[in-house]
């Protein structure tokens, strides 16, 4: 063989394992990889990164080129690899609508419902909204960087060739899964003490005054009582989640 086609062979084989990886993680991240951004796009965009990190990563990439079963063993690997960090990234961003749900039921909304196009699915209008505005919010303050510095950086973590133990991998799932919905309980905590508090104020009110049609009166104060503390809070919670889903990454991935 030679060099011309030695190099083009490696290469080659180089973006195929990168692409693998890295393009997995891609489809599935938080704003590319969403359901209404095209499926043309989001490969168009797998492939322009694993094209730009194809060079940084074929350090980590075994030689000679292992062949036949094993080879596509390495690319079934890469592919769990990047599906785990993908699906870590995806937990995480639905913190947002868990957060929204909790939001709608204690406002008195949660039948006001609607397609929810970050979990590409029916979900609550304030969780639709609160998705919508985190996933451009992390646009806008580039922790899509924090993504694709993880991935580079998952070569490291998760070496080619290695098999991961699916024990873990499981563990890890199941931790993030705990640490969203953790997140959005807090991101919603404010609403949690208003309602709280107003039906303990209202259920003394009914036990003072039996006559009063209370819950005509509890439900209009509720929505507009949870609406001035959401125009108080968004920015705040909004802030607490970037700096919860920039932590959780950045351990996850070794940051």
């Amino acid at each position: 063989m030679s060099l011309l086609e030695q190099f083009i062979t490696l290469n080659v084989f180089a973006f195929i394992m990168t692409f693998v990886r890295i393009g997995t993680a891609t489809m599935m991240m938080p704003g590319i990889g969403d359901s209404f951004v095209s499926g043309n796009i989001r490969l168009y965009f797998a492939m322009a990164f694993s094209v730009v990190l194809t060079p940084l990563v074929a350090v980590h990439l075994p030689s000679p080129i292992p062949a036949g079963p094993l080879f596509f063993f390495l690319i079934f690997i890469e592919f769990l690899i990047g599906a785990l960090i993908g699906t870590v990234a995806r937990i995480l961003m639905s913190a947002t609508d868990t957060a929204g749900m909790i939001i709608s039921f204690q406002a008195g909304l949660s039948n006001a419902q609607l397609f929810n196009p970050q979990m590409a699915g029916q979900g609550s209008l304030i969780g639709a909204f609160m998705s919508v505005t985190a996933a451009v919010l992390l646009f806008t303050l580039n922790l899509h960087h924090l993504m694709i510095m993880g991935l580079v950086e998952s070569y490291t973590r998760f070496p080619v060739g290695e098999i991961p133990d699916v024990g873990s991998m499981a563990e890890v799932i199941t931790n993030m899964v705990a640490t969203s919905f953790l997140i959005g309980c807090q991101m919603a905590a404010p609403f949690l003490i208003l309602v709280t508090i107003l039906y303990t104020a209202m259920g003394v009110l009914s036990k003072l005054m039996p006559q009063l049609q209370i819950f005509m009166i509890a439900m209009p104060v509720q929505i507009l009582l949870s609406l001035l503390i959401m125009m108080g809070v968004l920015s705040a919670m909004l802030l607490y989640f970037v700096g919860a889903y920039r932590d959780a990454l950045g351990t996850f991935l070794g940051g």
